[in-house]
C-alpha cells in the first residue's frame, strides 16, 4: 500500500478541476479547500456557516487561487431534493465535477449508549453517513463526465474499531467505510476512484471541544495533513481504489 504523506504535489496537480469540499468552513475542510485551490482547483465550499465559508473564499482569492463558489447547506435537515438541487447548481455553474471530499462531521459530545437521545443519534447519522451517501448519489452523473474523478470519505480509527462513549460517531464512521468499499467495487471499472482517509489526531476545533483540557501544541495542524489529501484527490493515485489510508504511520491507529 503506498504511503504518500511526504507527497510533493505538482503546482498544477488539480488545474481546471472542480472539487466539492463539505465542512469547508474550518479545520481539515478549510485546509483541504485551500490546498486544492493552491494546486489549481475551483473549489465548491459547502458548509452551514456562511461567515466561515466567506472567510475561506477570501483567503483563496487573496492567495491567487481560482475563484471558489459558496454553497451554504445545513446537513442535519437537508433532504434528497436539496442535494439534487446542489448537483444541478454545480452542473449549471461549471458543467462538471472532478472530485468530492466528504469532510463534514458531527459529534457534539461523548456519551454512554445508555444516555443517548434518539434525536441526537439520528442527527449524527444524518450528517456523518446519510449526507455523504446522498451527495455522492446526486453527483455521480457529474463525476462520470470527468476523465478521471475522485471521491474521498473522511473516516476515523473508531470506524474500524468501536470505542466506549463514541456511540453514533463510531457507528457512522464504520458505516462510511463500508459505503466507501461498496461504492469502490461498484465503480471499479469506471474512471471514478473511491477511497477513505483517516487524518489521525489533528489540531481542530472538534478535537478541542471533545478534549477541552488537552494541550494541542504538539498535535499536527490540518495543513500538515494535506500531502495525502492532495495525492488521493489527484490523478497520481489513479490505481488506488477502495482503500483506507491514514495520515499517521502505517499500522498506528489513533482516536480523533
Amino acid at each position: 500500500m503506498p504511503f504518500m504523506n511526504d507527497y510533493q504535489a505538482p503546482t498544477d496537480l488539480l488545474a481546471e478541476r472542480v472539487i466539492l469540499v463539505t465542512g469547508a468552513g474550518d479545520g481539515l475542510g478549510r485546509a483541504a479547500a485551500m490546498a486544492y485551490a493552491a494546486h489549481g482547483a475551483t473549489v465548491v465550499l459547502l458548509g452551514k456557516t456562511i461567515s466561515k465559508l466567506e472567510g475561506v473564499y477570501d483567503a483563496i482569492v487573496a492567495a491567487g487561487g481560482p475563484e471558489p463558489a459558496i454553497y451554504p447547506l445545513h446537513m442535519e435537515g437537508a433532504t434528497p431534493h436539496d442535494y439534487e438541487e446542489m448537483a444541478a447548481k454545480i452542473e449549471e455553474g461549471f458543467g462538471r465535477l472532478d472530485g468530492i471530499l466528504h469532510n463534514a462531521a458531527s459529534i457534539p459530545w461523548l456519551s454512554r449508549i445508555d444516555d443517548y437521545d434518539a434525536d441526537a443519534w439520528a442527527k449524527m447519522l444524518q450528517v456523518n453517513l446519510t449526507a455523504p451517501f446522498l451527495i455522492t448519489q446526486a453527483c455521480l452523473p457529474l463525476l462520470r463526465k470527468a476523465a478521471d474523478a475522485a471521491i474521498l470519505f473522511t473516516t476515523d480509527n473508531v470506524g474500524r474499531q468501536g470505542k466506549a462513549y463514541w456511540g453514533a460517531y463510531a457507528a457512522s464512521k464504520g458505516g462510511l467505510e463500508r459505503l466507501m468499499e461498496t461504492l469502490a467495487e461498484e465503480l471499479e471499472k469506471s474512471a471514478i476512484r473511491v477511497n477513505a482517509i483517516d487524518p489521525g489526531p489533528t489540531r481542530t476545533a472538534l478535537r478541542k471541544r471533545l478534549y477541552p483540557g488537552l494541550d494541542l501544541t504538539d498535535t499536527p495542524t490540518p495543513e500538515s495533513r494535506m500531502p495525502l489529501y492532495l495525492w488521493l484527490m489527484g490523478p497520481d493515485s489513479d490505481s488506488t481504489r477502495g482503500q483506507r489510508l491514514s495520515c499517521e504511520e502505517p499500522g498506528i491507529s489513533h482516536l480523533v
